[in-house]
């Protein structure tokens, strides 16, 4: 049926959208999914190597080295020591050089260390609302917009690291003034285009999903054949999910080129784009293998000669596993009775539970659904399994002929 196909198609297009809704919702807008989400970046090598080498450059840059060895050879050179004013010129770069190679060699060991990995943890919290003010367009705080970029206020991490040094006996450094450096994070077109998604999604990240299920179901229902549209829907879901993963590379490759090395090298543009969507492409991971599931429990439940016979070789497999285990003495006796009188609805109740389990499961994945799959296997099999079809009653004449 046409309108049934529409429909299906209608829904499975939206699956993915609805990905994008709900990740909107759950990592953007909640503050502990988006600090679950944020919390690795510190971790990352490529991360830590560029905050080390904006925030050596800085200090570097605040402390004027060479201007200050510069002007120490020239007091001394105007107080009748020519040559110690020479001699701390000509080594001012060396000295200079030896210096930043110390700062940066701190800086790394302090932002690699756990004290910045808790205070990455904290900013981002405090800074989430700010994040979410970006993205409806109201601005403000330690997120701004610089030179057609979106940029991250680096000063907390700056003075964290100012204060360690001063610790490790480098005191010239408590004298440097407040520095306020940033770090690129995506360009501000980008903002643009994600503050019109994140108003469009955030007022369907609920009603998208939603409608997808029902156009789906709907789709499903009216069709001539249930089980064939059944198995469309599912390999159609899937389909989409390979699509959106298809799109999110394409839009990590553009990404990552359109981030000058300048403000961000490519390896940790590449580790912050990875790190923001894996939890969209644990979604889609997660409904790639349901859509595959549904697909082949409509198939292998199906009238073609696979799915006969593959069921055949199954109750034949379980009949012979029942009749051992009687032979052997294990019988299920009026539980065995009981369960074979009550299967369909034992069987219903068991396909209910999986699925609750899915939804409420926090944060599935992929293998999750893998994992439930299977258990519902093992449960409709248990079911098969001990259920024991009650004693016939001998047929009177039967019984009358054999005399």
């Amino acid at each position: 049926m046409p309108v049934a196909t529409v429909l299906i198609v209608v829904g499975c297009l939206l699956a993915p959208v609805s990905v994008l809704a709900v990740w909107t919702a759950n990592q953007v807008s909640n503050t502990d999914r988006y600090v679950a989400n944020i919390e690795p970046l510190i971790h990352d090598p490529a991360i830590q190597n560029a905050l080390t080498d904006k925030i050596t450059a800085q200090i570097i840059k605040h402390l004027n080295l060479v201007g200050h060895a510069n002007q120490a050879a020239a007091a001394l050179t105007s107080r009748g020591l020519p040559r110690v004013g020479t001699l701390i010129k000509a080594f001012a770069p060396q000295l200079a050089g030896a210096i930043a190679g110390f700062v940066h060699t701190q800086v790394h060991k302090i932002v690699t260390s756990p004290a910045v990995a808790h205070l990455w943890v904290q900013a981002n919290r405090a800074a989430h609302e700010q994040i979410v003010q970006a993205l409806s367009g109201q601005g403000g705080g330690a997120i701004s917009t610089s030179n057609g970029q979106v940029v991250l206020d680096l000063a907390p991490f700056i003075n964290v690291i100012k204060q360690d040094l001063v610790k490790r006996g480098f005191t010239l450094i408590g004298s440097l003034p407040a520095i306020h450096v940033t770090i690129a994070l995506f360009s501000s077109r980008t903002l643009v285009e994600a503050q019109t998604l994140y108003r469009l999604l955030n007022d369907l990240k609920w009603v998208l999903p939603v409608l997808a299920l029902v156009l789906i179901g709907t789709g499903v229902y009216i069709a001539r054949g249930h089980r064939r549209a059944l198995i469309g829907a599912g390999l159609g879901l899937a389909a989409a999910m390979v699509v959106l993963g298809a799109l999110l590379a394409i839009f990590r490759g553009i990404y990552i080129n359109s981030v000058p090395d300048s403000i961000l090298p490519s390896d940790a543009a590449a580790a912050a784009f990875d790190t923001l969507a894996r939890f969209i492409k644990q979604g889609l991971r997660v409904l790639l293998v349901a859509g595959l599931v549904v697909a082949a429990g409509a198939f292998f439940t199906g009238p073609s000669v696979t799915a006969v016979h593959t069921r055949g070789a199954l109750v034949s497999g379980l009949g012979w596993l029942r009749a051992t285990g009687e032979d052997a003495g294990l019988r299920t006796g009026p539980a065995g009775r009981w369960t074979y009188q009550h299967r369909a609805g034992l069987r219903i109740s068991a396909v209910a539970l999986v699925a609750l389990i899915l939804v409420f499961w926090g944060q599935p994945t992929g293998l999750t659904v893998l994992v439930l799959a299977i258990v519902l296997l093992v449960l409709l099999g248990f079911i098969e399994l001990i259920g024991r079809r009650p004693a016939q009653p001998e047929i009177a004449g039967h019984v009358g002929g054999r005399r």
